[in-house]
């Protein structure tokens, strides 16, 4: 007899999901049985995907950076699916320009974008998180929190070191609960973002230094989501996951 935990039937939401990477992540949780809500800017991104899943996938566009526009969403998920049971606060934007280069609107939408949104989207799903008694939050760092960014700019990384410091304070707060919150630190998973905004040379001399002599597979990210949502991972709270081929070690 087969006693594995499931998550067949619960309810996740995916940002970012029009994306390479939210996109894995969406098929990892389908292969799992999870109903799934994706949130992007435009339903544009997320057609093809919602479509191939039918009714057990809604695709919805959401600013995650407006306040209002999110609760409207989070009504919209709960009303076709129920309460939100896995959190991946998986939306992000990059912004390569350093501390003398970076204007005060770039600082702002990059902070929208990467952090805003996950607290935004954490205050609308936690209370349903706490009254049952079980929830899971997983949000996408990066090295970058780690290194100051290698590549990286300014905002980017300190935007990732704040995400980073966003999932201990809810891991904190809601561990009694039955909540986890963790993060997941990649460095250069094949998307447009990332590797592809590099040349060749770049391209080259960054997998030199990786020491698995690669970059990331977006499924390699998505399998990690999974790993972090699983019913069995209830003991791990707090975390934020290397994800970086050896790229950084400690």
């Amino acid at each position: 007899m087969n006693n594995f935990p499931s998550l067949d039937g619960k309810v996740a939401l995916v940002t970012g999901a029009g994306g390479t990477m939210g996109g894995a992540v969406v098929h990892a949780l389908r292969a799992d049985g999870c109903r799934v809500a994706m949130i992007d800017l435009n339903l544009t991104s997320m057609a093809a995907l919602a479509a191939q899943y039918g009714h057990t996938v809604v695709a919805i566009a959401c600013d995650i950076g407006d306040p209002e526009a999110v609760k409207v969403a989070h009504e919209q998920v709960v009303h076709q699916f129920g309460v939100v049971e896995i959190l991946v606060n998986n939306a992000g934007i990059l912004s390569n320009n350093k501390i003398e280069a970076t204007t005060v609107a770039e600082w702002r939408r990059v902070m929208s974008a990467n952090l805003d949104g996950a607290l935004f989207w954490a205050q609308c799903v936690v209370p349903a998180m706490k009254a049952n008694r079980w929830g899971r939050i997983i949000n996408t760092s990066s090295l970058a929190a780690k290194t100051g960014g290698l590549t990286a700019g300014t905002a980017y990384s300190v935007s990732k070191g704040a995400m980073s410091a966003l999932t201990f304070s809810l891991a904190r707060e809601l561990a009694a609960y039955g909540v986890t919150a963790n993060a997941i630190a990649p460095a250069y998973v094949k998307t447009p973002m990332i590797t592809e905004q590099l040349n060749e040379a770049q391209r080259q001399e960054l997998i030199r230094q990786i020491p698995v002599g690669r970059f990331c597979e977006p499924e390699e990210f998505a399998h990690a989501v999974r790993f972090l949502a699983s019913p069995l991972s209830g003991f791990i709270t707090g975390e934020v996951l290397d994800l970086n081929g050896g790229l950084v070690m400690d």
